[in-house]
């Protein structure tokens, strides 16, 4: 877990919004309940809801997969993003034994 990248990738609101959204799908993107969420929720459900370009919204998501916080499932032209429950949880762990 790369402290400096995660705190970086959380250091914007923007992103920050899309990490509280993708912690309940469910609510956040009710118009993707019909394909369900599994996978997570479609990129192009996430531009519509920052109102953001969706080349900035890849670049935020990208940020955040690289620090770990989300992953991604590629399903045809499809992307998909959800939460890393597991990286909240070790980052829970670190913040609370070091910081």
């Amino acid at each position: 877990m790369d402290q400096v990248e995660i705190f970086k990738a959380l250091s914007n609101k923007t992103r920050l919004q899309i990490l509280a959204w993708l912690k309940d799908p469910e609510f956040s993107f009710p118009e993707q309940a019909v394909h369900g969420y599994a996978d997570g929720v479609c990129v192009g459900q996430i531009q519509l809801k920052t109102g953001l370009t969706q080349s900035t919204v890849s670049e935020y998501l990208s940020v955040l997969q690289r620090a770990g916080l989300v992953t991604s499932t590629r399903k045809g032209q499809w992307t998909y993003y959800k939460r890393n429950e597991e990286a909240f949880a070790a980052l829970s762990q670190l913040i609370q034994s070091e910081i």
